[in-house]
């Protein structure tokens, strides 16, 4: 008989609670210790299992789940994809996340992702952009100033000491929106009326849009030597924003090929196009940057393993600061072969009330 009154319940953190629980660490402070993870997971990539998203995709938009685990715990992400919702108020990108025991298959943890991928995705570029650009970059370009624009802007500061943003977006009150978000926090900003404008004198450029279509935002005559392109907007089948000119100009550096292939910017290259996985630069194994004029590309699409550091980092956070809620969970009858007797029980007290 089960005599551990909390077995039946699991720690779930929702929206409000990680507002609080970031804010409590510290928006900079959360960035670098959530990117701190994840490159110590990124070291150990060897022993996670991995597969490419699992994506139901529609005219609308795109469903994914995305699991892996270590051998020791189990992670999965819920998220979708669907740049037409902010037409109607809504957020194009949505996420829940578990993280459980593989010893006993118990889930330890659920969790709204929504704030945490836009916190993990910026954390995770700027940790690429740690290997890949070139010392003391100091000025990035901001193409597409919607949801994750701020995120990535406080994480490369935080990481990197980048201090000079240059946004644009097509929509202008999104750039006006960026712009007043990070006021005060140690930026020279300048808004831009065109890409061309915004990259002149980026010492790394980030696109960042959300329509679901191959474009092409930045054009090879946007990018020239030594530049670091952080490509995180083209994240699905059918969604490209640089100019195949550039990759074929550029040291292309992802996450996991099999997945990058399908989802990613190099979609639009043959299937044998050399890459090089982030990880190996992270170990030594590989270089990453290997002179000043050399163009690298992250071709970020977000992979399992980032969604894992997440969830291991927040399980970690709420032992210390709390921000959650105790979710009835878990069946616990008294018996583990007895389940139906839990609803003879219920039925008991329910006559009885």
């Amino acid at each position: 008989m089960n005599t551990d009154p909390k077995l039946n319940v699991v720690p779930f953190v929702s929206v409000d609670h990680m507002m609080k629980l970031v804010l409590k660490v510290g928006i900079d402070r959360f960035l670098t210790e959530l990117a701190a993870v994840i490159e110590e997971d990124f070291r150990r990539w060897p022993v996670f299992d991995k597969t490419p998203r699992v994506a139901s995709h529609s005219q609308e938009g795109v469903i994914e789940l995305m699991p892996t685990s270590d051998g020791t715990l189990y992670g999965f992400k819920y998220v979708n994809g669907h740049p037409k919702n902010t037409r109607d108020g809504r957020q194009t990108v949505t996420a829940f996340g578990v993280l459980s025991d593989v010893g006993n298959g118990y889930p330890m943890l659920l969790t709204e992702m929504t704030i945490l991928t836009a916190l993990r995705t910026a954390a995770t570029s700027a940790v690429a952009a740690k290997y890949l650009a070139r010392p003391n970059a100091r000025t990035m370009a901001i193409i597409g100033n919607g949801a994750q624009s701020e995120f990535q802007a406080r994480a490369f500061k935080s990481l990197l000491g980048v201090d000079k943003l240059r946004l644009y977006d097509i929509d202008a009150s999104a750039t006006r929106k960026c712009a007043r978000n990070l006021a005060g926090l140690g930026f020279t900003i300048e808004e831009c009326s065109s890409v061309e404008e915004a990259v002149e004198g980026a010492d790394i450029i980030t696109t960042v849009t959300a329509d679901k279509q191959y474009a092409t935002i930045l054009s090879d005559n946007h990018v020239g030597p030594g530049v670091h392109i952080n490509a995180v907007g083209g994240d699905c089948p059918g969604k490209t924003e640089l100019s195949k000119d550039i990759l074929l100009r550029s040291d292309i550096f992802v996450e996991y090929p099999p997945q990058t292939r399908i989802e990613g910017e190099i979609q639009q290259l043959a299937a044998d196009h050399p890459v090089i996985e982030l990880w190996q630069v992270m170990t030594g194994e590989t270089e990453g940057r290997r002179g000043a004029d050399q163009i690298t590309l992250f071709d970020s699409v977000g992979f399992a393993i980032e969604d894992f550091s997440a969830l291991r980092y927040v399980r970690e956070k709420i032992s210390e600061f709390g921000m959650f809620t105790e979710l009835d969970l878990l069946a616990d009858p008294d018996e583990p072969r007895d389940l139906y007797g839990m609803l003879l029980r219920c039925e008991k007290k329910l006559n009885a009330a």
